[in-house]
């Protein structure tokens, strides 16, 4: 047989990652955006949203339709991520626990250490672990990390009232569910100057290869934006995402009922509903998408024009979903599928068919073996997670990994592509087809035709459940520099630690009246 022909066919079968180390490096591109759930245009979350920009990326490789979190809250899911460990395993399962505080991810060499570790150039700007910077920014993960700047977005208020006119809501340490325009130039904001950034990056000539790490804020809470992006959206327009019949709230334990609006008549659920302004809260999310879109859009103008086009992994992703209404709530903190189910797509260059799609079960927490396969670069073994090149090659591959989703100690949703089975520590059980109720209204964990099913989705529940770390006393403040602090009291209940957000961030953004 021709040598030439026997090389080719040996390069064909031959892994992602052997490949890659034959070649010149891969540079890593890396875009998080915070709080992004399903509604972007290549996932057709939501009839009105507009994300051009989104779109155009996912189009240039693969989008994986059933990806989900590894927690449904900032700080364990991006913990999860980029340590590749699970929350289960390391006791971070809320915003109030302190990463390295945990026995497990003391000394644990994050993604972009890794990357650094193997010959790489690690930088970001913008939020990609809990905080942009200072200690819960995990500066010994990067090589480098750009300082914030930008206009402030803090709207006018009339005094004990929100921007929207509500009352001030008060909840215990949570950034208030809040939304205005305000009269800002949008390129002098946080976002867009992180996005800049990163534009600029990929238009330079680098001595190494980089992982480049570029976080957007909006859509996360509380939702300012400049005006323009409002006015983007008429308000009769608006389609709310439907409810939940009240006969499927009736039917849900205890358990699962503490984190919805069901018979609390101050919960802002009930609070937005009395006053009708269920739509004005779908267009501010909407208007921080488009925002954050636009942003967005300045990196994938870059990408197409750089140089390392072809030679730049991209990955692109939502650290969780959002409740806009379903389950009678707002927010994330729930194992529904609106809180879990996020946004990812991967651009590998010659390995990923433009607008190809995925239909498989994935997680974030596969991302960290996933693109040192991809780099070429040697397996961490300790990774949790699943290296989902397989998938990236044939997204019709034969797959029988779920998804896995932990909002607390022994509290777990797993996600097979077609069912979803949900555990809370009380024992009580919700299990959905989401073949025939995309919507989980209807739960089937009662009916004895669906024992078999519920029994093997049972057998991924993590065997590791450690307890929280409790909440930690390390300063927020993104101006110091990491400190030792004596451990964090334990808290009294894991929910206790997921109801409760970053106030800190809201200081750094100018929303000092909110402490």
């Amino acid at each position: 047989m021709n040598k030439n022909l026997l090389i080719g066919i040996a390069a064909t079968l031959m892994p992602a990652w052997m490949q890659a180390q034959s070649e010149k490096p891969k540079n890593v591109l890396f875009i998080a955006v915070d709080d992004l759930n399903d509604w972007v245009g290549f996932m057709k979350g939501h009839p009105n949203t507009r994300t051009p920009n989104m779109d155009r990326l996912a189009a240039m490789g693969m989008v994986f339709e059933s990806a989900y979190c590894a927690a449904p809250v900032s700080n364990a899911s991006r913990a999860a991520l980029l340590s590749g460990f699970r929350t289960s395993t390391t006791g971070v399962y809320g915003n109030a626990e302190f990463m390295r505080e945990s026995p497990v991810l003391k000394d644990a060499v994050t993604l972009p250490k890794y990357f650094s570790n193997h010959g790489y150039y690690s930088m970001a700007r913008g939020k990609i672990f809990h905080q942009p910077m200072g200690p819960w920014g995990d500066p010994q993960s990067w090589d480098s990390q750009e300082n914030l700047g930008g206009l402030s977005l803090n709207p006018p208020r009339q005094k004990g009232k929100q921007a929207n006119g509500l009352e001030k809501q008060t909840t215990g340490g949570a950034v208030i569910l809040d939304w205005a325009g305000v009269d800002v130039d949008e390129t002098k904001t946080n976002d867009y100057l992180n996005a800049q950034w990163a534009a600029q990056e990929l238009m330079k000539k680098h001595d190494k290869p980089f992982f480049m790490a570029c976080g957007i804020f909006r859509p996360h809470l509380p939702w300012y934006v400049p005006q323009k992006y409002f006015d983007r959206f008429k308000l009769e327009d608006i389609q709310l995402p439907k409810q939940d019949p009240m006969e499927t709230m009736e039917k849900l334990s205890p358990r699962a009922l503490s984190m919805t609006g069901y018979n609390k008549p101050e919960h802002e659920f009930n609070i937005l509903k009395k006053y009708g302004m269920e739509k004005e809260a779908v267009r501010a999310y909407l208007a921080c998408i488009s925002y954050a879109d636009d942003c967005i859009g300045q990196i994938v103008d870059a990408l197409e024009k750089s140089p390392e086009r072809d030679n730049t992994i991209v990955v692109f992703w939502g650290d969780h979903g959002w409740h806009l209404g379903e389950k009678m709530r707002y927010r994330k903190f729930s194992l529904w599928d609106r809180s879990c189910h996020v946004p990812m797509v991967i651009v590998a260059p010659g390995i990923t068919k433009p607008g190809s799609v995925c239909k498989q079960p994935v997680s974030l927490l596969d991302l960290y073996p996933t693109l040192v396969s991809l780099a070429g670069l040697p397996a961490n073994p300790l990774n949790e997670g699943n290296d989902i090149t397989p998938l990236l090659q044939n997204p019709n591959a034969h797959w029988t990994k779920p998804a896995i989703t932990t909002l607390a100690q022994n509290e777990h949703s797993i996600c097979d592509g077609r069912y979803r089975y949900i555990i809370y520590r009380d024992g009580s059980e919700e299990l959905y087809d989401h073949k025939h109720d995309p919507l989980e209204w209807k739960n089937l964990a009662a009916d004895k035709k669906y024992a078999d099913v519920k029994a093997r989705l049972r057998t991924f529940i993590p065997k590791v459940n450690v307890p929280s770390i409790g909440t930690s006393h390390v300063s927020k403040s993104i101006d110091e520099k990491p400190t030792k602090t004596r451990k964090g009291k334990r808290l009294t209940s894991s929910l206790d630690i997921i109801e409760q957000e970053c106030i800190e961030y809201n200081k750094y953004l100018g929303f000092n009246d909110y402490e």
